[in-house]
C-alpha cells in the first residue's frame, strides 16, 4: 500500500473468511490503460486468514484446506495478525510449471506446493476492500492458463463476477509464458509467447 496511506483510516473489520471475486469471462479483451494484465495459474484458488495466532486456509466455497495444505498454512503463520488474503495454491512439477494434476494428488511433496498470493483483504483487522487495486496490488505471477485484466480502480466486491475483472483464454492446449504483445485494431495482433526451452516469438492472433 501506498506510504501515505494510514492504515488506521481504513474501517475496522475481524479477520475472517470472504467469498473471492472472481473474474468475467469475455471474448474480446478493452483496449485501455486503465487495466493491470496477468496470466492466470491452474490450482487451487484459496483465502487464508490470520487471527490471532491461528491460520486457516479455506476452499472458495469455505471448505478448509488446513488438513490438505498444512504446509501452507504453515508457511503463512507470519502473517500480521488479522490478515485476510487471496490466493491460489499450485503444484510445481519438475520443469517448474503448474500441475493441476499434480495438485490433485494427495501424495504431493510439500516442496511442491507453492501459494501464490495476489490479493490483500483484511490488513490487522482494517477493511482493505474499498482501496483501488493499484493500492493492493503486491506481485503478479508469470504462468499462463488464460490471461486476467484488472481494473486499476477496481473495487473487491466479495462473491461477484462484475466485468471489473475479466479473463481470456489465450490459448487451450499448451502453457505459455507472455512476455509481452502488440496491440491491434481488435485486442492483440500478436503475443510475444515461449514454453519449453524454445525461444521467444510473436504469434499472430487472427482478427
Amino acid at each position: 500500500m501506498p506510504a501515505k496511506l494510514k492504515l488506521t483510516s481504513l474501517p475496522q473489520t475481524p479477520a475472517a473468511f470472504v467469498e473471492p471475486m472472481d473474474c468475467l469471462a469475455v471474448t474480446k479483451l478493452p483496449e485501455s490503460a486503465n487495466w493491470i494484465w496477468e496470466v492466470k495459474i491452474d490450482g487451487y484458488r484459496a483465502i487464508a486468514v490470520k487471527s490471532d495466532a491461528t491460520v486457516n486456509l479455506f476452499s472458495r466455497t469455505k471448505k478448509s484446506f488446513n488438513g490438505k495444505f498444512p504446509c501452507v498454512r504453515d508457511a503463512l503463520a507470519d502473517l500480521p495478525s488479522g490478515t485476510v488474503v487471496d490466493g491460489e495454491v499450485v503444484a510445481i512439477d519438475e520443469t517448474g510449471r503448474p500441475n493441476f494434476n499434480l495438485l490433485q494428488s494427495f501424495r504431493t511433496s510439500a516442496n511442491q506446493i507453492q501459494y501464490y498470493v495476489f490479493d490483500l483483504i483484511c490488513l490487522r483487522n482494517r477493511d482493505t476492500t474499498k482501496l483501488p487495486l493499484i493500492e493492493r496490488r503486491t506481485v503478479l505471477e508469470q504462468k499462463l492458463e488464460c490471461i486476467v485484466g484488472k481494473r486499476k480502480d477496481s473495487l473487491y466486491e466479495p462473491g461477484k463476477r462484475t466485468g471489473a475483472w475479466i479473463k481470456n483464454r489465450v490459448n487451450r492446449r499448451q502453457e505459455f509464458v507472455v512476455g509481452g504483445y502488440f496491440p491491434g485494431p481488435n485486442g492483440f495482433d500478436s503475443l510475444i509467447v515461449g514454453y519449453l526451452g524454445i525461444p521467444v516469438k510473436p504469434i499472430g492472433i487472427p482478427n
